[in-house]
């Protein structure tokens, strides 16, 4: 059989033009794969930001604050009241520095609890949740959970008060040295750290504030 020289050359070139298209398709999507992930990968992703990263740094010895007098403090709620470490005076305080926004539904349920808790709302107690988030951010909280609203939530702008605490740099922050995790601080009615805890399991912990404060009587 006498096959034509000039068929194969241009047989072979079809060919091998196919071959590197193909090879070509294939090298794109891969890489395509890899820089663009898909939507719910990507979902994942930001849910590991905000809820999966350990600190990236030393953690503050928050041990350090008991028996200290408080870092003084002026921060003002959705209503325009400020709280300050002086007006407070003569009542026991609890400090919940969270994550804020973000930080659903952990941070969330447990300042909804402490709103529907009548044992932080006596004479002789208040409990402050501390958020970074700026007014707005928060009411649209609200709006997607309106027992937020029963809570009594403070912004700390610029996170200036949980810097002066040291909870931007504790176990349980997300976003090291910018937010707080899910911290609690207890003040006495003199003014002094009786209390501290930080949970990076970010429980709810209620009843266990509630026997730190019996201990202050």
């Amino acid at each position: 059989m006498t096959i034509n020289h000039k068929g194969i050359s241009v047989g072979t070139s079809i060919v091998l033009s196919a071959i590197i298209l193909v090879v070509g398709g294939l090298i794109y999507l891969s890489g395509r794969e890899r820089s663009s992930p898909s939507s719910s990968t990507a979902a994942a992703g930001d849910t590991a930001d905000h809820h999966g990263l350990a600190s990236s740094g030393p953690t503050s010895n928050l041990q350090n604050l008991i028996n200290q007098a408080a870092p003084d403090f002026s921060l003002t709620d959705h209503n325009g009241v400020t709280y300050s470490l002086a007006s407070l005076k003569g009542k026991n305080v609890v400090l919940f520095f969270n994550e804020g926004v973000m930080c659903y539904p952990a941070c969330w349920n447990q300042v909804a609890l402490f709103g529907a808790d009548d044992r932080f709302k006596g004479d002789d107690v208040v409990a402050l949740s501390v958020v970074v988030d700026s007014q707005q951010e928060w009411n649209e909280a609200v709006r997607q959970l309106p027992e937020l609203a029963q809570a009594t939530v403070v912004h700390d702008n610029g996170a200036k008060v949980s810097s002066a605490y040291g909870v931007l740099t504790t176990k349980s922050s997300m976003h090291y040295g910018q937010l707080p995790g899910h911290t609690y601080v207890v003040i006495d009615q003199n003014g002094i750290i009786r209390h501290v805890y930080d949970d990076p399991n970010m429980a709810i912990h209620n009843d266990q504030l509630v026997e730190e404060i019996a201990k202050l009587s």
